[in-house]
Order: structure tokens, then sequence, then C-alpha cells
């Protein structure tokens, strides 16, 4: 059951200035994210995927099209109507945007005291949080006392204040460490995982999206180009834009400058097999040269998990007789395709 439903949404924001055009940040957007789910937006700076957030969060109107939580279009509600569909949606940001007045227990109790809930109730709910998220020693120290990390999951804890079904991201981790993202990440899976919270995160990192979601929304100037489960975007990205993020993180066939580099250091046959889980594997394909009595040196790429599903794309340089060379390709290539590019012309 979809928990967010974007149907046709566009969002025009007017001329900044006399004479200048109108700014289309979204520009006919239809997405839906699964109750229970991780999923991610992610897209280049001005591909309108923080905008998409706002519109979920009720702090933008579209210009046209509908937003839909929980089956119920919140484009027409009034203002309080919004306060109470926001107590529902917690936020966590990439600065953090926490009280540096208040301490950490107070920064927690914050949304509580908003809600008008009793001191005792607060106090309890307070502690609780605190202890999920690890900082229960930390209850009376103040946000400049933290390290970043610290602060995000303070940030979290805040945001999980009032028991949302739905839990934003907005680039969260992007001021982060690699090591402390890896630790804010852990922790959205545990609240994820174990409270049931459905987590819509923005960000312009792919290991991010690798790391955490479930389903990837890719996009680009304002549009939706892309979006399907992680480890199906990740092994066989479809558009540019989805190509160059994938690249980020995976080792892909080796071209131009690269593979006449690898040639150089290199004189065998140089083949690249891509392997995809379900399909086949790698020790098909290395047992059907070695029956060939080819030999075979792994020169370039590796084999990447997504959710325990495994793919990715192995550069071979091959050895031997030249007849046994090409039989060994030609059974390797029935298992599984292999792509060959000539750079020695």
């Amino acid at each position: 059951m979809s928990v967010i439903r974007l149907s046709g949404v566009t969002k025009t924001f007017p001329p900044p200035r006399a004479g200048a055009s109108p700014t289309t940040a979204v520009d006919d957007v239809s997405l839906e994210v699964e109750a229970g789910s991780i999923t991610g937006i992610i897209g280049y700076s001005g591909a309108g995927k923080s905008t998409v957030l706002r519109l979920v969060n009720a702090l933008e109107t579209p210009t046209s099209g509908t937003v839909e939580i929980d089956g119920r279009d919140i484009t027409g509600l009034r203002e309080r109507e919004l306060r109470a569909l926001r107590t529902d949606i917690g936020m966590i940001f990439q600065q953090f945007n926490l009280f540096t007045s208040r301490t950490v227990a107070g920064n927690v109790a914050y949304p509580l005291e908003v809600a008008g809930r009793r001191k005792r109730e607060i106090a309890e709910r307070v502690d609780e949080l605190l202890r999920f998220v690890g900082l229960a020693d930390k209850a009376r120290s103040y946000p400049e006392q933290l390290s970043g990390g610290q602060k995000q999951r303070v940030g979290i804890a805040r945001a999980l204040a009032t028991n949302p079904r739905i839990l934003l991201a907005d680039e969260a981790t992007s001021a982060l460490d690699p090591q402390t993202t890896h630790e804010v990440l852990d922790l959205l899976r545990r609240v994820n995982s174990e409270l049931g919270v459905t987590i819509l995160v923005i960000t312009h990192e792919m290991e991010v999206i690798r790391a955490i979601a479930d389903r990837v929304v890719v996009m680009e100037a304002g549009r939706v180009i892309e979006d399907g489960p992680v480890f199906d975007v990740l092994s066989s990205p479809r558009e540019p834009a989805t190509r160059r993020f994938v690249a980020s993180i995976i080792e892909e066939t080796p071209t131009g400058a690269a593979l006449a580099a690898l040639r150089a250091r290199h004189p065998g046959r140089i083949v690249t097999v891509s392997l995809r889980d379900g399909d086949v594997s790698q020790a098909d394909v290395f047992a059907a040269l070695q029956r060939n009595d080819v030999r075979f040196e792994l020169i370039h790429g590796g084999i990447n998990d997504i959710g325990g599903r495994v793919f990715g794309h192995l550069t071979l340089s091959l050895t031997g007789d030249a007849e046994a060379v090409e039989r060994g390709v030609a059974a390797a290539h029935a298992i599984a395709p292999l792509i060959e590019e000539d750079v020695r012309g």
C-alpha cells in the first residue's frame, strides 16, 4: 500500500524579478512510496528532489497535480489540518537544525511540548528516544558539545518524538564523514525495521542509496527519469544521468584510455563479462574457460552485493593457444554475454 503518492505534480515558482521567467522546479512528477519501505530520491543540484520533499510535507503547494498521504489529498487542507498532518511526518536535515539554547533532552522534547503533552509523558518519551539513538548519557549536553554524528542522532530522536509514520531525510548525511555516515544510516535502518517507519531519503550520493534504500527514484531537471528497485537500477541503469551516479560507486566496463592502459599491461585477449544474480555465476564462466585450457586473470571490476543479491562486471585477460581462446570465449559467451572492445587499431 502506498503511504505517499504524487500524481502529475508540477511546481512552478514565480519570476524572482521583473522580466525574469518562472522556474519549474518539479515537472509532471508521479511517484509512490510504499508503506514500510525506504525510498531514495537522487539527483544533482537543481533536479527538484528537495522541492518534492517540501511538497510531501505540505511546506509547498503544487501548481498542479495531487499529493496524497495515506490516500488523502493534502493539497487543499487548511492550516489546522496541515499541523495535524505534520505530527505524523518527521523530518531530519543536513545541518541538523537544533536549538543551540536547548539541551539534547530539550531539543527532543520540543515537538512534544508544542503538541501539548504532559511533562511526565514528555520525560518518559525523551528518555526512551535518547536510549534508542544511543545518547542517554548526553541528555544534559548542548548541541555545541556534540559531534556531527551525535547532532544528527538528536535530530532523528526529535523527528521521532511524536511517533510519526513517515520520516523525511533531506541530505541527512551530507555533512558527515564516511564512518559517521555509516552509523547514521545504520540507525535509520533500525528506525525502519524496528519501528516500522516509512522513510523517504533525499540525496545526491548513490552510496547512500545503495546502503539503505529499497527503491530509488532518479530525478533530472524536475522530472523523474528512472524509478525502480535499487538492485535493478544499479545493475542495469538506463538513463545517462543514472549511469553517471552508478559509475560513482560501481566499477563499469573499461573503455577508451582505461582500456588502452589495461591492454598495455596485459598481453592477453581482454573481455568483460557482466554477471547478475539469478542469471549466471562467475564460477560457470570460469569453468567454461578452464575446460578449454584458457588461462585467465581478473584485471578490472568486481562483484557488488545489494540487499543480498549480487551483480558485477569482471574484465579478464585471456591467454593460451589462439584456437583454445576462441573456443573458450565462445563457450563463455554462451553462458553470459561477453563485451570485447578493441582499441589497438
